[in-house]
């Protein structure tokens, strides 16, 4: 049986790692912590903050609805509050779209 490599998954991302994924300032992503409920990063004994997998699906949802979609931030709030699962099942969603993508785009580049 061949080598497989395995995926490695991280269990914290720390506060580089999510402004370099979202490209935005890390002042943007306390604010969001601030204002929103749902994310709620670790904080070490320094006090720098560790993202979890879910809190980044979180940010990616509040990241989709603001700018994406163009809700304020208290229209974002309401949204989530409201249609939890909803907003969850459709990130999931567009997650898989956008891998789709990327693989049809590195495709056509081979061709």
């Amino acid at each position: 049986m061949p080598y497989k490599e395995r995926d490695i998954n991280k269990m914290y991302f720390t506060m580089g790692e999510v402004t370099e994924m979202f490209n935005v300032n890390a002042s943007q992503i306390r604010f969001y912590e601030k204002e929103f409920d749902i994310l709620q990063p670790k904080k070490n004994k320094k006090g720098n903050r560790l993202f979890t997998p879910e809190d980044i699906e979180n940010l990616k949802i509040i990241f989709n609805l603001v700018n994406e979609k163009g809700f304020t931030l208290k229209g974002a709030k309401d949204y989530l509050k409201s249609n939890k699962s909803g907003v969850k099942e459709n990130q999931k969603i567009i997650d898989s779209l956008e891998k789709l993508k990327g693989f049809l785009v590195n495709l056509a580049k081979e061709l």
